[in-house]
């Protein structure tokens, strides 16, 4: 056998890599077989490179056996076509007040040209996929949506919340070793289209299909104790300890929907969720396969009481 001192720095970096990979082992036989829904949202859509490497993350998680699911939403390149008809969008309560013009450019922008093509690079990548939309096969039904106001209930317009899922038609998919994605819209029992949060059609799609994971893929690293110091990020949290930090105002601002929305999931059974940069390269297989991940994993309060990232990964996963 060669002694450490006659390996070559070409092999100490290939042998690098192979560490990595048996580091990876333990995760990749506990998640395979398992679903994973993936949020895919606007700010790492208008990221050609981060797109990129996340689509083949996709694939490379696809290829090792877990059943993916992308769920995606497209408010910047809808909010440019809407500046290109010269619509100027209206904003009720946070929501994209969505009218017959609004809706029609959601629609083209969403579940056409943007659904379509993340569909075209995932087979460009390697894998396999299928688009879920009205052109083909819907499975997103929901109700409009009203908001209370101060005087009275919020009109909307055609915005909406996903009721039912059909799940037979994800689930066919994904054992079938195909990549389903869905753009953030529904349809109502009579046929009318809605948009959608994407956040919540993520949440609805993880709940019905009883995925192992949620992956919520952002423009922040996760939950940090110092907003201002990027080291400060909390790995992982149970549901009342994220609680305890809205509570107390660690978690404060527009970070409070979003993990109010990752506890309401969590009650739903899905097992964990997962906030990351989807900006950051690679992001998606470093959380999911690496033994500290790089973003902040929400559990339920009857999980095991110590982390998965501190146990050794050949007994658990993240």
């Amino acid at each position: 056998m060669p002694s450490s001192s006659s390996v070559s720095k070409a092999q100490q970096k290939a042998i690098q890599k192979a560490d990595t990979l048996i580091e990876a082992l333990g995760w990749i036989r506990k998640f395979r077989d398992t679903t994973t829904v993936i949020k895919l949202g606007g700010s790492v859509v208008e990221h050609p490179d981060s797109l990129r490497h996340l689509l083949i993350d996709i694939v490379f998680l696809s290829t090792l056996g877990m059943r993916i699911v992308v769920v995606h939403g497209g408010g910047k390149a809808i909010s440019r076509a809407m500046d290109a008809a010269g619509i100027v969008p209206r904003f009720v309560q946070g929501r994209r007040f969505t009218d017959a013009a609004t809706l029609a450019i959601v629609e083209q922008v969403l579940a056409t040209d943007l659904n379509h093509e993340l569909v075209a690079r995932i087979e460009e990548y390697g894998g396999r996929a299928m688009s879920l939309n009205f052109l083909s096969t819907n499975v997103l039904f929901g109700d409009k949506l009203v908001l209370d106001g101060p005087d009275g209930p919020v009109d909307l317009g055609n915005v909406g919340e996903v009721t039912r899922v059909d799940r037979l038609t994800i689930d066919n998919l994904t054992y079938a070793g195909q990549v389903p994605v869905i753009p953030s819209m529904a349809q109502t029992d009579e046929g009318e289209k809605l948009n959608v949060n994407a956040d919540t059609a993520a949440t609805a799609v993880a709940a019905a299909i009883g995925a192992e994971k949620l992956v919520v893929l952002s423009d922040i690293p996760g939950v940090l104790r110092d907003v201002n110091d990027p080291e400060s990020l909390i790995h992982s949290l149970t549901a009342a300890e994220a609680r305890r930090l809205i509570a107390d105002g660690t978690i404060s601002a527009g970070m409070i929907p979003k993990i109010e929305g990752c506890l309401a999931t969590l009650e739903q059974g899905v097992k964990k969720i997962h906030i990351i940069d989807g900006r950051l390269r690679h992001s998606l297989l470093l959380e999911i396969y690496t033994t500290s991940g790089v973003g902040t994993e929400l559990v339920r309060d009857d999980a095991v009481s110590l982390s998965a990232r501190a146990v050794a990964p050949a007994a658990a996963g993240r």
